[in-house]
């Protein structure tokens, strides 16, 4: 079956369970009425289904590849990708002064959502401009403004991340590639880099590498680190690319999925580049590109979720096997009860994970919008329970759509496995998801608890106002946001950090498992009687809502139980 983005469905999370109309009803995106909003979801949703959902089999059977030094794209990559940056869907939020259309991130995260459905592979490419953008956008000066984000925003050059090494990955401070002043404003940047995704295309002028390095006199860890912009080719006087700088693709990795994207490892000899922000602050101007691709990392997951779910959909109404248990049945595998929980989980699960992902779009909006220091801490809090919950769900989902499909399901040929094999990685890059778990209780409940408290607070009066009419939906939610606000006490408690790192993993999932409740919830109550929205709020508030105590029980029980098997007693 071929993929179609659930255009309404970001729809309705929009306009009823996240509040859109709030952003749009500021000064700097009050032109994100409901019809703009419309035709960007329709039109994104088209450019999807017809020209981006053919090329997921292609990548994967016919990966990125290296020849002589020249990466070469996945047949028909380069069509794509000219159709996302000639629809402008590379920078939907960038600033209107350099070519952007100046949107709320919650429209961007919807339509890299769509992407990422459609073909993960590709899509993994205008997420690393975006990022890119905003950290430029934020930190650049002005004359790397000018000279590069025009380039960046029409889709002209590419963007991409470079932070780990081979004994760098998660602890970044490790790091050894250098950058020597050249003393004419530029620097010499030496060193490899692995990990880097779209390190290298055949179809756009330039790609523009964000380079994390150390000047002389670094301080020693994240501290002494530099941002330095290292374009593939220098930029001549007419700003048009012009020599070759010093830097090379050295390999391309051999993956699990993800074929169609390479993931490079690059090399820098004394590359020229050029300082982004501050000497030595170079992890405050990255963080904001990782903030923004964390975000679209989740969206990511969500993604393929939708991906599975609609291709096991699919299969599930089409093979015939066994008797039908139920009266007037299909005669088909979906009239089996536990091919209905699964497809139901599937969607439940989808439908929550995208709810987070927008709610905390929306709170980035808003803080953008009003530079409130509440928003920010929403959305602060909410980025690491969206790219962690929304990448789990993408594997999760992927994982049941494999096993709707059975035997079928390990057969290459039906393109089920390739979403779970394509998924996998989120769970990884751009953070693991430990780190973003302990990121959450650690980092982010430095305010005392403030954001989760005011969090909780919103869920609470939501539930208090659906009991009236939903009073089965509404008392299982408030108890639940009770629970979880015992067990956020516990760890603001928690004085030694690897108390609460032991259950920030449990924690994160019981926290997003209380959201989702607060999203079901809420989607029941926009409509007018009970509908296919409040009967999956039902499945999901009564089914998968009550793993919360156990989830939250585990985060509770403190980090001795996890010391009590030694090494070797876990090898024995």
């Amino acid at each position: 079956m071929p993929y179609r983005a659930p255009v309404q469905d970001y729809q309705f999370i929009l306009d009823h369970v996240v509040g859109l109309s709030r952003v749009a009803a500021t000064d700097r995106f009050a032109e994100a009425t409901p019809d703009m909003t419309a035709a960007i979801l329709t039109e994104a949703g088209r450019m999807c289904d017809t020209v981006l959902a053919p090329l997921q089999r292609a990548g994967d059977l016919h990966p990125a590849r290296l020849e002589n030094g020249v990466l070469r794209s996945s047949p028909g990559f380069a069509e794509g990708y000219k159709a996302i940056a000639e629809g402008g869907w590379v920078s939907i939020a960038a600033d209107p002064e350099y070519g952007g259309m100046g949107l709320p991130m919650a429209l961007t995260a919807s339509v890299n959502e769509m992407m990422s459905a459609a073909c993960l592979s590709l899509q993994l490419h205008p997420l690393m401009t975006q990022g890119q953008i905003e950290a430029l956008e934020h930190h650049a000066s002005d004359e790397l403004k000018a000279l590069y984000l025009p380039k960046l925003v029409s889709g002209e050059w590419a963007g991409t991340m470079n932070l780990t090494e081979s004994q760098a990955g998660s602890d970044v401070g490790a790091l050894a590639t250098r950058a020597e002043p050249n003393g004419d404003g530029s620097h010499a940047i030496t060193g490899q880099k692995i990990y880097i995704s779209w390190g290298d295309n055949d179809f756009c002028e330039n790609v523009c590498h964000l380079v994390l390095a150390r000047l002389p006199g670094g301080a020693p860890g994240t501290k002494g680190i530099s941002l330095f912009l290292v374009p593939k080719f220098i930029p001549d006087e007419n700003g048009a690319p012009g020599r070759a700088n010093d830097l090379s693709v050295v390999s391309l990795e051999h993956k699990m999925g993800l074929h169609g994207s390479p993931t490079c490892v690059m090399q820098y000899d004394g590359a020229t580049g050029w300082l982004v922000g501050r000497e030595h602050d170079g992890m405050r101007a990255m963080f904001t590109m990782m903030n923004n691709a964390r975000l679209g990392v989740g969206g990511q997951g969500i993604g393929v979720a939708e991906a599975a779910f609609q291709h096991a959909l699919a299969y599930a109404q089409e093979r015939r096997q066994g008797r039908s248990p139920i009266e007037d049945g299909t005669g088909t595998i979906i009239d089996h009860a536990d091919i209905r929980r699964m497809l139901t989980v599937m969607k439940a699960e989808t439908f929550a994970a995208r709810a987070i992902a927008l709610d905390c779009a929306v709170a980035i909006d808003m803080e953008t919008a009003t530079e409130a220091p509440e928003w920010a801490a929403r959305a602060a809090l909410l980025t690491p329970i969206a790219k962690a919950f929304g990448t789990d769900t993408g594997i999760k989902v992927a994982d049941l759509g494999v096993q709707v499909h059975g035997g079928m399901g390990y057969i290459e040929e039906t393109g089920a496995a390739q979403y779970l094999r394509d998924v996998r990685v989120t769970a990884i890059y751009e953070g693991t998801n430990g780190i973003q778990a302990m990121d959450l209780v650690a980092r982010k409940l430095m305010d005392d608890g403030e954001a989760a408290h005011a969090l909780l607070d919103e869920i609470e009066a939501r539930a208090e106002a659906a009991r009236a009419r939903l009073p089965d939906l509404a008392e299982p939610v408030w108890q639940a946001s009770e629970t979880l606000r015992e067990a956020l006490d516990w760890m603001l408690a928690a004085t030694d950090p690897n108390q609460r790192f032991a259950g920030a993993t449990p924690f994160l999932a019981g926290f997003a498992r209380v959201l989702g409740g607060h999203y079901h919830l809420a989607a029941a109550m926009a409509e007018d009687s009970a509908g296919a929205r409040t009967h999956l709020a039902r499945f999901y508030i009564t089914r998968l809502l009550p793993e919360h105590q156990g989830l939250l029980a585990h985060a509770t029980s403190g980090a001795d139980g996890l010391y009590a098997l030694s090494p070797e007693d876990l090898s024995a």
